[in-house]
């Protein structure tokens, strides 16, 4: 299988350039050489076939030939805002959903964080784990990475949320006696699909009420004690299942 690669700049037939840092790295790693083929991807769907035209000690310089379609996106948007557990698992949560067919993931501080960051921390720890995200779209074949917001508190970000359209499909990761998830996206219009997810501990009863006031409707993954790191790819995973199925 040809290398993958993703590229910020837009993509066109014939474009020669240098291939950012980062990437030029994944061709030398791979001893791709000078007439070898690559496929690039900018994020406005589907690929380009590109070949190595010259290798430096530390640069690649390509040329993009054809494009290609390629249609392995998601048809809908799911978007996961969570209280972040702790980097390692941070990490891996990230690279899985991003697998799973996520669109947006934004990183929240809640009251019971055990990772807290801010400042020029929490800046890098972003750019770190929008890299995985980048890494993770270029190796399951996905044409398009998502995105990863920049850390908020959980009230600034709920603050921003815009009103809540009737039966908006928000969803709050609850337990006890919250409807099964299925039964609350039943009858939801199509549209944006967004679940907050809390950290190592959950959420407060406090933020889950804020969270209800503005439109986030209580639901529950199963019987079963998720960790913060997988009941986002498990609502994920119940979700593609649910939209994807004959209605």
């Amino acid at each position: 299988m040809s290398l993958r690669l993703y590229v910020e700049s837009p993509l066109s037939a014939g474009l020669e350039f240098a291939l950012p840092e980062d990437a030029a790295r994944h061709v030398q790693v791979r001893r791709l050489q000078p007439g070898d083929d690559l496929r690039l991807f900018d994020g406005a769907g589907g690929e380009w076939l590109a070949k190595v035209t010259r290798m430096g000690k530390r640069d690649v310089d390509v040329r993009v030939d054809a494009h290609e379609a390629a249609d392995r996106e998601l048809p809908f948007d799911l978007e996961v805002a969570l209280g972040m557990p702790t980097n390692e698992r941070m990490d891996a949560l990230i690279e899985k959903a991003t697998e799973l067919g996520v669109a947006a993931i934004q990183p929240l501080q809640t009251e019971r964080s055990v990772l807290r960051l801010d400042g020029d921390r929490a800046a890098r720890r972003v750019a770190h784990w929008q890299a995985v995200a980048v890494g993770a779209s270029e190796q399951s074949g996905r044409t398009r990475v998502p995105v990863v917001a920049p850390v908020r508190s959980l009230g600034t970000w709920l603050a921003a949320q815009p009103d809540p359209a009737p039966h908006a499909g928000r969803f709050v990761m609850s337990t006890g006696s919250a409807p099964p998830l299925a039964r609350a996206v039943s009858g939801v219009p199509a549209g944006r699909w967004l679940a907050l997810s809390g950290p190592e501990g959950g959420l407060t009863a406090d933020e889950e009420a804020a969270a209800a006031a503005r439109g986030f409707t209580r639901v529950s993954l199963g019987g079963l004690i998720l960790r913060a790191d997988t009941a986002p790819l498990a609502w994920l995973a119940q979700m593609a299942v649910l939209l994807s199925s004959p209605a």
